[in-house]
């Protein structure tokens, strides 16, 4: 295609999560992917940008159950929160969905009888943590306990919130129920495995070819030994989709999550009177995925073997940014460095973090360091000093 021809692009930035504010590190991968969008739309090129609200998993049950509400209330409000931060700091999705759909339980469907019509899907027993007094299995984050790493007491069975250490529920020190406060009992569950190494092949040639040199090394160092199968499936109770065949058991949130792409595209092209296959299947049409480099592997191993077993076309490039340090150090809330998007707005124009992001972002996996004196010094120079001074002049 040459330079002058308009092109038909697909744009995604990874789906926030409901149960959460967006925040100035999350704004960096929005905005970036934001400057990407504008600059192809001057270019003349047909570009459509859509994300979503990441609503399934056990931290939104859990939450809601907290407050008193439903699910659907909480992912509800959150949305508008979401939309409101995103509108105020000048982000132009075409289409900002949710996963909790039609349009994405439909996929998700259509995406896991590939996989068993196709063999890819095996059965295995998991021991799980099973609570006797409350009658049901406990996800990880209907778990708690003393963190194995640190040993900070109260933690969730996936997470510590003290040090950032992840590990397995089974891990905690004296495991208890987070509904009951109970010892937990262990017994084995029958769970589905999403057989990634049949894939193999597939993954060791697409991974070089759409992805950074540093990205692609680092993921081709799981291809020393078979790639293992991936627990695809959640007992009850969790909020999501029920996997159809296998009642009681719920497509884990890393399924749907990244399928709500696909979802939210669609969404646009009902409202647009436009045909998915035109620009998602399109061999004509081109689909870029902006992500941090903490979820680099459900995007470059899981996500486009999924796609490839559906029969769906999969990302032309996955573009991987950095996270964000404040004043060189990791954000913290007890330092006040852990700003959220509104707080931001409330005392600084959303232009004056544009301008700094842009200033900073780069093609690399390399971290981006928000250094609030830089960031006063190049607001007053270069924003103030000589755009609005040249600005002044000229008129």
């Amino acid at each position: 295609m040459s330079q002058n021809q308009s092109r038909r692009i697909v744009v995604t930035s990874a789906l926030p999560y409901a149960n959460g504010d967006i925040h100035i590190g999350h704004l960096v991968e929005y905005l970036q992917t934001d400057f990407w969008v504008r600059f192809q739309k001057m270019r003349g090129h047909a570009c459509v940008y859509v994300c979503a609200d990441d609503t399934h998993g056990t931290p939104v049950m859990i939450r809601a159950r907290d407050e008193g509400i439903t699910p659907e209330e909480l992912i509800a409000r959150s949305h508008a929160q979401h939309v409101r931060d995103f509108t105020d700091f000048e982000i132009g999705f075409s289409h900002y969905g949710s996963t909790n759909c039609g349009e994405n339980r439909a996929l998700c469907n259509r995406i896991f009888a590939a996989m068993e019509a196709g063999g890819h899907i095996s059965k295995r027993n998991v021991p799980q943590f099973y609570c006797e007094h409350d009658g049901m299995f406990l996800p990880d984050r209907f778990v708690k306990g003393g963190c194995p790493a640190c040993g900070a007491a109260g933690q969730y069975g996936d997470s510590c919130d003290a040090c950032g250490a992840t590990y397995a529920a089974g891990e905690l020190k004296a495991p208890a129920c987070a509904v009951c406060g109970r010892p937990p009992a262990t017994r084995d569950s029958e769970h589905l495995f999403f057989e990634l190494d049949h894939f193999r092949d597939y993954l060791r040639q697409w991974i070089p070819a759409h992805t950074a040199k540093d990205v692609a090394n680092k993921l081709l160092e799981w291809f020393g030994e078979a790639l293992r199968g991936w627990d695809i499936s959640r007992d009850a109770p969790y909020f999501g989709f029920e996997i159809p065949g296998h009642p009681g058991k719920f497509f884990y949130v890393w399924v749907d999550a990244p399928i709500g792409y696909m979802a939210s595209l669609e969404k646009w092209c009902q409202q647009q009177g436009e045909r998915f296959d035109d620009w998602w299947n399109n061999p004509e049409a081109e689909l870029y995925h902006f992500i941090g480099k903490d979820i680099v592997r459900f995007h470059c191993l899981f996500w486009p073997a999924m796609l490839h077993c559906g029969g769906f076309k999969g990302p032309d490039q996955v573009f991987v940014h950095g996270f964000l340090t404040v004043n060189g150090e990791k954000m913290s809330k007890s330092k006040g460095t852990f700003i959220s998007a509104r707080t931001f707005l409330d005392h600084v124009e959303a232009q004056y973090l544009r301008f700094y992001y842009a200033c900073k972002l780069n093609g690399t996996t390399d971290d981006i360091d928000l250094n609030f004196d830089d960031f006063i010094q190049r607001v007053n120079s270069d924003l103030v000093g000589k755009i609005t001074n040249l600005a002044s002049r000229g008129a």
